[in-house]
């Protein structure tokens, strides 16, 4: 099955690197129109260069779009029109619509869209693999240092819709309400912003991003009936805490346990940090793309998914216009 990717920035040498370490995909080549991108590539992996996409499009059997979002669409129309399935950066798109047309082409064709939602793969996430999840509460803290890179768009499309992934694909209730502010500060978009995303289900998320932090962090943590998780997607962790009746028929072992008074009675509290298995994310879903169109498979992130993310995340972009246009007009 051969592959090609379609940008060689910063994040297309990551994805070339693990698309050749992957085990599965033979590399075709790479396009880029910029020449310092290009040189790097040639040097850093002795990759070959396609001058046209068009050029591309007719060696190969799917493409890895890493490339500025606003480019994403047209890249991914060119490849589904000639047959290729698709991986595709997040934001999937810059507007909702655009993702929708995606969707009606790939469904048309019969091709498989994955969107990079990478934490999806994160171990601190997969190592939840073993739990019933029903949050009612999710906490989010998602802040990076500036960089020039990815301010194309807003913190929200650029940051938070990480998270807005993470939450859709755990909260399984639509919408009810959003309510958000943020504030552009080094660019012309919102570079640090809050959002409260309620769903029908009464759960409710209180997620913030921000691009302009002294530190990096990368959090989420989940409420549920006698549940507490932890996860920390940069240490790429796990943090499990666990309330148990005093005569609950699954109680671990004691010595595993701490028991503590209640209003109600005693209780016990376990705490578990369950294994989280190293991995590289990045190639994880570039291998679990190859797998859904060898056994016609519905990807991981599937451009559904990408597409649902992305609606939220304008939701909350059109929250934090109406504010401000309400404050500037008192």
């Amino acid at each position: 099955m051969k592959i090609a990717l379609l940008g060689a920035g910063h994040l297309g040498k990551i994805h070339l690197k693990c698309i050749l370490s992957s085990g599965c995909w033979e590399f075709a080549g790479f396009y880029d129109p910029d020449e310092k991108n290009a040189s790097t590539a040639i040097e850093q992996f002795k990759a070959r260069r396609f001058h046209t996409i068009e050029e591309l499009l007719e060696e190969v059997d799917a493409v890895d779009i890493v490339t500025p979002t606003p480019t994403h669409f047209d890249l991914a129309v060119k490849a589904l029109s000639k047959g290729k399935h698709v991986f595709i950066e997040k934001p999937v798109t810059q507007s909702v619509s655009e993702g929708k047309k995606l969707l009606q082409l790939a469904e048309k064709h019969r091709l498989k869209v994955q969107v990079g939602h990478v934490e999806r793969f994160n171990p601190a996430f997969k190592a939840l693999g073993h739990m019933k999840l029903n949050p009612m509460f999710i906490e989010g803290h998602r802040l990076a240092a500036f960089q020039p890179r990815g301010t194309d768009v807003s913190v929200i499309l650029d940051l938070m819709i990480h998270d807005l992934d993470l939450v859709l694909h755990l909260v399984k209730s639509p919408v009810k309400k959003v309510s958000a502010s943020g504030v552009a500060v080094l660019s012309h978009t919102p570079d640090i912003a809050n959002a409260r995303i309620e769903f029908a289900n009464g759960c409710i998320a209180n997620l913030t991003a921000s691009r302009i932090s002294l530190k990096q962090m990368r959090k989420m943590r989940l409420f549920q009936q006698d549940h507490y998780i932890s996860l920390d997607f940069f240490e790429k962790n796990a943090q499990i805490v666990r309330l148990f009746e005093q005569d609950a028929h699954d109680l671990p072992p004691t010595d595993q346990l701490m028991e503590f008074e209640t209003n109600s009675g005693k209780k016990w509290l376990q705490l578990q940090m369950p294994e989280a298995s190293a991995s590289n994310a990045i190639e994880e879903e570039l291998k679990t793309f190859y797998d859904a169109i060898v056994n016609d498979k519905t990807p991981i992130v599937s451009l559904s998914d990408g597409v649902a993310a992305l609606k939220l995340a304008h939701q909350i972009l059109k929250e934090i216009d109406t504010r401000r246009a309400n404050l500037a007009n008192g």
